[in-house]
């Protein structure tokens, strides 16, 4: 079962996807700000993370930089969620190391349809690695 790091600050939010992902056969771990969002991530070891882009403490975009420029988290894909549906916002998140970006209100097989691409391409990374 793929474990999912959900990182999201709005209890609602949280609660919905995190329920609609379990139902999927997910196993779903959450922080509610960025700097446990990291610490989750090292201590978790998730196979992906859902980031919401607004957070308090530490926001998603330097959450995820922190990620990706740590030996231990890099590796884990990250996919953006944002209200914001400008493409510099897109742009940002994918500058900031995000794998992929999708906008709230959440659609639910769009989502999934991101996370299995990012989770089976991760699957034949680690498989090409094994070889």
């Amino acid at each position: 079962m793929p474990k999912i790091l959900l990182v999201e600050d709005n209890e609602m939010n949280r609660d919905m996807l995190s329920r609609r992902l379990e139902r999927k056969g997910f196993e779903v771990v959450q922080a509610i700000d960025g700097m446990s969002g990291v610490a989750m991530a090292k201590g978790q070891a998730p196979d992906l993370v859902l980031m919401d882009m607004s957070l308090p403490v530490l926001d998603g975009w330097e959450a995820t930089r922190r990620l990706k420029a740590d030996e231990e988290t890099k590796h884990i894909p990250v996919i953006a969620l944002t209200a914001h549906a400008m493409s510099s916002d897109r742009d940002k998140a994918l500058e900031a190391g995000c794998n992929d970006y999708d906008t709230k209100p959440i659609d639910l097989p769009r989502l999934l349809s991101k996370i299995e691409a990012l989770l089976n391409g991760l699957a034949t990374a680690n498989a090409a690695e094994r070889v």
